[in-house]
Formats: C-alpha cells, structure tokens, sequence
C-alpha cells in the first residue's frame, strides 16, 4: 500500500480587522500559540476551546514553531494594539469609581 502524501493549507484565515482565526473557528491564532507557550498539548487546547479540531491546532503548533519569527512580530503587533485600545477606553470611561458609579445608579433604580 502506497501513502498519498500531499500537501494541506494551514488553517488559518484573516478577518477583516486582520486578526488571524484557526479554523472555521473565532479561536485566534493568539490564544493557540499562547496556551502551547505555557505548556498546554494540542489536547488540552481543543479541550479548552471545544470548537478547535485537533488536526488544526497540530497544524498551528508546526505552522508557529516554522515561522516563530514571523508571527512572534504578529503577536508582539496585536498586544501593542490592545494596549492602545485599552488605553483609550480608560480615557474615555474612568474606572475610578466605577463601582460606586454603578451602585448609586442601582440604588436610583430601585427607589423608583
């Protein structure tokens, strides 16, 4: 018996925001390459996000540590990204205070 070997695209796609998605899945690239950064198998990965099949997070993994450079710069891009966004909302929505903010607003609420 003679084994096909071919080759198959790595699970990934962009959405429109550029955010890199494994599979048919909202499973960023981010979360897989962080969770097998601190030590979790693909099993335990598609064990935590359900919707992951394991053959694309296998792919993933051998995708990342083949091009660790490439998407090392990817990542280090998207957490700068969520630091500025989070920055902003700060700025625009004070934390300070916001508990007693929102109790008193619960409070107003109920004594109407």
């Amino acid at each position: 018996m003679t084994v096909a070997i071919s080759t198959e695209p790595t699970p990934l796609t962009s959405n429109e925001d550029g955010v890199v998605l494994v599979g048919n899945t909202r499973v960023t690239l981010d979360i897989v390459v962080a969770a097998f950064l601190e030590g979790a198998t693909a099993e335990e990965i598609v064990e935590q996000y359900p919707s992951l099949q394991l053959a694309d997070v296998y792919s993933v993994i051998a995708y990342y540590l083949r091009r660790k450079t490439e998407v090392d710069a990817y990542l280090k891009i998207r957490q700068e990204r969520a630091a500025q966004v989070r920055q902003e909302n700060e700025r625009r929505f004070n934390p300070i205070g916001i508990r007693d903010r929102l109790m008193a607003r619960l409070d107003n609420q109920r004594q109407s």
